[in-house]
């Protein structure tokens, strides 16, 4: 509907000049907004103002020019006006709205989709929880956002893929495998320190009992403590880092998250790919050595400094190997990748913009979402957590708290720059205070008018002009405003990457129904009138199933 205000104004303002009414066929790019005052119109557009000094007249003067020649073949127009310095407010007749509702019957479980992304090819790597230990709440609201933008973009005509890059080398794999191996000892009394820097917490003993029965199992006996420590620690890191790996995997897939490639880090090095990066670059002096270690140049791409990529000792930072791995992506055909990152590492997007910079690669292929923080509540009160120690609540412990849809709806009820409190008692209420409940209430109780309405003998509910007609009641022509912007929602989500705008968009349409709910029976004593109403009613329920399709939330029939 906005873009069809938009081509009368353009038109219009065409013919303007044409009559010589406008002295200049410079037209500037035509806004329309949905005022947020009713008496306002259902559209406005400041296209007067905005041309004022290109066409050399009062904006007043233009926007009667454009109202004068406006042209309303399908005839949707109410009245027109002319409000303060200029404003073009337009009014759109009730009728004018129900082909909305057929187009979303029509487009069915498409309606929304778009092809604005034209099969552009774009990787997102998400979650990327190094294998030490099992995720936690804020790797869950990393998968939700991660999930919902990549499920948006293919809606929008993007060709997507989703990526788990696994840390499974370097020293914090040696730091798991060297706790899970100090525990194991102690499962056979030794008197053992256990380090404040390796990894605390029960899931470590219950590791190191898993080993000890392999080991069983496997040796017929326990060999681990007479290989040398330094074997028995790599046994031990490889075991934990497969075990942990494997629980990540069953913990995503039961959160709706499945990922089209899990990405070794280590490939990287075994395939030759960061010594070939490293070396291309030492040719080129991007990458340069100083007292023994090789540095690369960073700053000369903006940087604050430059950045060791192999220490002194012969060892690669992390850097290298995320030097290697974003090159990988681009050199897979990937003309856009998106990372998922928590905030904390966002001192880190200088020096892989850098990175990829240097590789022959503009900035703007590579985008990065940071993810803030989850403060978890239990009504209204902090809970306690502590990393360091080890305790703290896991995303499994959540998903079995509250479940998969709760969770995923709640994390994505705020932009994730924002920091989210996430309440466990409230996600657990079946009252409208919980808003995931909130909204599938709405698309169970249609789904239960619905089949009352079969039971009654009514047949397919399909477009009837006489029928449609009847739905000229203020909370009805308001509810197909409300979708009709359902398109614009998900376009502006997937532009801005931003899966927030749906959830809201959700909630905003359940509130609509509800308020026409409370106030008109759908299934009424006239035949015509209930079925232009189950029409109306079940075009609401399939949005809510396609925005809960796009968030990885379900759609329930019954509640």
């Amino acid at each position: 509907m906005k873009q069809k205000i938009k081509n009368m104004i353009y038109n219009a303002s065409k013919d303007a000049y044409d009559k010589g009414t406008l002295p200049s066929s410079d037209f500037p790019e035509i806004e329309v907004e949905e005022p947020k005052t009713g008496s306002h119109g259902d559209f406005s557009t400041n296209i007067s103002m905005i041309m004022a000094s290109i066409q050399k007249m009062p904006p007043r003067k233009i926007a009667e020019a454009i109202i004068k020649n406006i042209k309303d073949p399908d005839g949707i127009l109410d009245k027109t006006e002319i409000a303060g310095p200029g404003f073009v407010n337009f009014f759109l007749n009730k009728y004018s709205w129900h082909p909305v509702l057929r187009k979303i019957h029509d487009q069915d479980a498409l309606y929304g989709s778009s092809n604005i992304g034209e099969g552009k090819k774009i990787q997102i790597e998400f979650v990327s929880a190094n294998p030490t230990g099992p995720l936690h709440v804020g790797h869950g609201r990393g998968a939700a956002v991660g999930d919902s933008v990549a499920n948006i973009l293919l809606f929008c005509g993007y060709n997507v893929k989703k990526e788990y890059y696994v840390n499974d080398s370097g020293r914090q794999i040696n730091t798991l495998g060297r706790s899970v191996f100090l525990r194991y000892k102690e499962l056979f009394g030794a008197d053992v320190q256990f380090p404040e820097d390796c990894y605390q917490g029960d899931y470590i003993r219950n590791l190191s009992k898993k080993v000890r029965a392999e080991k069983v199992r496997n040796d017929n006996g326990d060999k681990l403590l007479l290989m040398s420590e330094e074997e028995a620690i790599t046994y031990c890191a490889h075991f934990a880092a497969k075990n942990i790996l494997s629980e990540i995997k069953e913990d995503l897939e039961s959160f709706g998250v499945v990922f089209d490639r899990w990405y070794s880090e280590q490939s990287l090095f075994d395939s030759g790919k960061v010594d070939r990066v490293i070396n291309d670059f030492r040719k080129q002096n991007i990458i340069f050595e100083d007292n023994g270690a090789l540095w690369f140049r960073t700053k000369d791409f903006g940087d604050e400094k430059n950045r060791v990529v192999v220490r002194s000792n012969g060892l690669t930072t992390y850097f290298a190997s995320d030097i290697a791995y974003h090159q990988d992506k681009f050199d897979r055909g990937f003309e856009k990748i998106i990372d998922v990152w928590g905030a904390d590492h966002h001192g880190y997007i200088p020096r892989i913009s850098a990175a990829i910079e240097a590789s022959g690669h503009t900035r703007d292929k590579f985008n990065v979402i940071l993810i803030q923080l989850v403060n978890l509540l239990r009504n209204g009160e902090p809970v306690a957590m502590s990393t360091r120690s080890g305790e703290f609540v896991t995303l499994r412990d959540v998903i079995s708290e509250v479940g998969s849809d709760a969770a995923r709806f709640i994390f994505l009820t705020r932009h994730y720059e924002s920091a989210l409190d996430f309440d466990l008692e409230l996600a657990k209420k079946k009252t409208n205070d919980n808003p995931v409940y909130y909204v599938q209430y709405v698309h169970a109780r249609i789904s239960s008018i619905v089949r009352k309405a079969q039971e009654s003998g009514i047949g397919d509910i399909t477009w009837n002009d006489a029928a449609i007609s009847r739905l000229n009641e203020p909370e009805e022509v308001q509810l197909i405003k409300i979708m009709s912007r359902y398109p614009e929602i998900v376009r502006c989500s997937a532009e801005n990457m931003e899966p927030h705008r749906i959830t809201y968009y959700l909630m905003s349409l359940a509130s609509a129904f509800h308020s026409y709910y409370n106030k008109h029976r759908v299934l009424t004593d006239e035949a015509e009138l209930t079925f232009g109403r189950l029409y109306l009613v079940i075009a609401v329920k399939k949005i809510i199933r396609n925005g809960f399709a796009l968030l990885g939330v379900s759609a329930p029939e019954k509640m």
